[in-house]
């Protein structure tokens, strides 16, 4: 590792987030990058793709979601695939460049039972060369510690938002039901895979408190998904004001800044997005998308589309094989004291 490099942090205030969203919009992705670059190549995107395996009839109120039952809006319900089904999709993933294959369930908490199928999946896309990650919703410590044994890699268990704004949101489980379920993740030794969902009507200090939360967890997650809100029709959330984008771009480079050697991925919401904005989003320290036309029940821009941006910006997609090299390897004259020994806001 870079002896210059500044060591990981758990102590952000929110205080400090936010004069990180404060600096002048230039200064704050030369500082993202400079930090990127520290850790990751700069121009290598991870790839993941995204599959539904259990579809609709949500017992969970979360205002965003379609597949809430407590919605009108709610999707069409879909028992859980076949695990021949899923594993056709995987093969289908890694051809298209996927290196990670994540399954989601619409389930309040997985049921023992529901896991012999789950783990079956999780054996066979493990067997094609692909990692895993799965999203079941809450579990136990016991039920990690199965599926870490059957190969699991990635856990996703997005805290959503920040725990002043999460009850305007979800009702259903708490704030502290989702730290449980992540320190179980974390204990059973399966990476975490947590972030949250921006353009819900949060404030800017609901964001830099989200992120407070994920870079002040114990370990920091391996991937942080940042999802823009996707508006169904039918949920509690439709007809919000959409984020600017801008501030979406903000929220990308602060993440990096807290999280240095975290994948921060691009989630929901990129069909909103134009090649421009992604762009932005890739120089403030993105570098993880999904790849595939749907992520669970939303539209996501088709392959080609993610190929050709990549094409545009000279942008590789990491292989399946491929180990990211140790942090310092990609130092390119870090910005603005990005190499001190503490990074802190306004340094």
């Amino acid at each position: 590792m870079n002896p210059t490099a500044a060591p990981l942090r758990h102590d952000w205030t929110v205080a400090e987030a936010l004069e990180l969203f404060a600096l002048p919009f230039a200064d704050l992705l030369y500082r993202a990058q400079g930090v990127h670059r520290q850790h990751f190549d700069p121009n290598a995107v991870q790839v993941s793709t995204l599959l539904s395996i259990k579809t609709g009839a949500c017992p969970e109120d979360c205002a965003y979601c379609p597949q809430s039952a407590r919605h009108e809006g709610e999707v069409e319900r879909e028992k859980l695939l076949a695990v021949e089904e899923v594993l056709s999709a995987a093969r289908t993933a890694k051809a298209s460049g996927a290196s990670r294959f994540c399954m989601g369930a619409a389930w309040r908490n997985p049921k023992d039972r529901d896991l012999d199928a789950v783990v079956a999946m999780v054996e066979g896309v493990k067997a094609l060369g692909l990692e895993t990650c799965v999203t079941l919703g809450m579990l136990r410590a016991d039920q990690a510690q199965r599926l870490k044994g059957a190969g699991l890699d990635y856990y996703n268990h997005n805290l959503d938002t920040s725990p002043e704004f999460y009850g305007s949101i979800i009702t259903t489980r708490t704030y502290q039901d989702r730290l449980d379920t992540l320190g179980h993740v974390r204990s059973a030794g399966i990476k975490v895979c947590s972030g949250g969902i921006l353009g819900m009507g949060e404030s800017l200090r609901d964001r830099a408190g989200m992120l407070v939360q994920l870079a002040n967890l114990p370990e920091h997650p391996e991937s942080v998904p940042i999802n823009l809100l996707v508006q169904v029709e039918g949920t509690p959330l439709y007809g919000r004001d959409r984020l600017d984008g801008i501030d979406f771009v903000r929220t990308i480079a602060v993440a990096r800044l807290l999280m240095p050697q975290s994948f921060v991925r691009l989630s929901a919401g990129r069909t909103d997005m134009s090649d421009e904005l992604q762009a932005l989003c890739f120089s403030a320290g993105a570098n993880s998308i999904f790849y595939g036309e749907k992520l669970l029940t939303t539209a996501n821009p088709d392959t080609d589309r993610d190929r050709a941006l990549f094409a545009k910006l000279g942008v590789r997609a990491l292989e399946i094989q491929e180990t990211l090299p140790e942090a310092g390897d990609f130092v390119q004259e870090a910005p603005c004291g990005c190499g001190a020994a503490k990074l802190r806001a306004g340094a």
